[in-house]
């Protein structure tokens, strides 16, 4: 059986458009739902993949936070040659920290940042995840336990400078929050299994934007996108795109 991986998308929807951002080791299917639901609001949805996503894990650790930064551009220039002059931007995790640097290095109508870590997480944390990672993607290519456990052995000898570079990233972004004036909505899950959710407060409290707003989540985890809440996430995302100077 053909094993059927996610890819980008673009729902087309009205001349307003939303660049939909996902996190490290996801893919545009935790953010398609949301898509889904803006473009039958109106909305032009595009999502990019980013390198080494989607795919074998030991691709994944070929790449790093240039290459996806690169994937994120392309996105948002993809949009702007489709001819969309007006767009925001929403991003889970990894993709919220993108849509902050997007806040301060392109003209955004406002950003939408969902359970964005600005904590460095232990590289050992972050490391298990990739391994977590690595598995499940394992378990659905449907290989065998001793297969798997085989090739996980190996995978764990890879060297990994990826998770360097991504810590360093999400410090640099950090340190440029209070540089974002565009209309900000910051989403957090307060049951966040994954980042210090006081990343939520210092978001809020840095951005320079007086269009703001910080709406915690409290029956929600980390990829909030696919949690129980994502039907009000997804009124509240349209109702603070409905209230932005379009």
């Amino acid at each position: 059986m053909r094993v059927v991986t996610p890819k980008p998308f673009t729902f087309e929807g009205g001349e307003r458009a939303v660049l939909l951002l996902h996190g490290f080791t996801g893919n545009t299917a935790d953010v398609r739902m949301l898509g889904r639901f803006l473009q039958d609001r109106g909305y032009t949805c595009h999502a990019p993949q980013y390198k080494g996503h989607g795919v074998p894990p030991e691709e994944l650790v070929h790449t790093g936070p240039e290459d996806w930064w690169k994937d994120v551009m392309d996105g948002y220039n993809f949009l702007k040659e489709q001819g969309y002059e007006k767009i925001a931007v929403a991003g889970l995790s990894l993709g919220g920290v993108f849509s902050l640097k997007l806040g301060y290095t392109v003209p955004v109508k406002g950003i939408i940042p969902m359970c964005a870590p600005m904590y460095i997480k232990s590289e050992e944390t972050m490391y298990k995840g990739v391994l977590e990672y690595a598995r499940n993607y394992k378990q659905f290519e449907r290989k065998t336990e001793e297969q798997i456990n085989e090739e996980m052995e190996a995978f764990k000898k890879t060297p990994m400078n990826t998770l360097k570079a991504l810590q360093e990233l999400i410090s640099d972004v950090r340190q440029h929050v209070d540089l974002i004036y565009a209309p900000t909505f910051v989403v957090q899950a307060r049951h966040d299994e994954m980042i210090n959710t006081n990343s939520a407060n210092i978001i809020y409290n840095e951005v320079e934007s007086h269009h703001k707003k910080l709406k915690w989540y409290e029956d929600s985890t980390h990829v909030i996108t696919l949690d129980k809440e994502r039907e009000q996430l997804h009124e509240d995302i349209y109702e603070f795109l409905e209230s932005l100077d379009w």
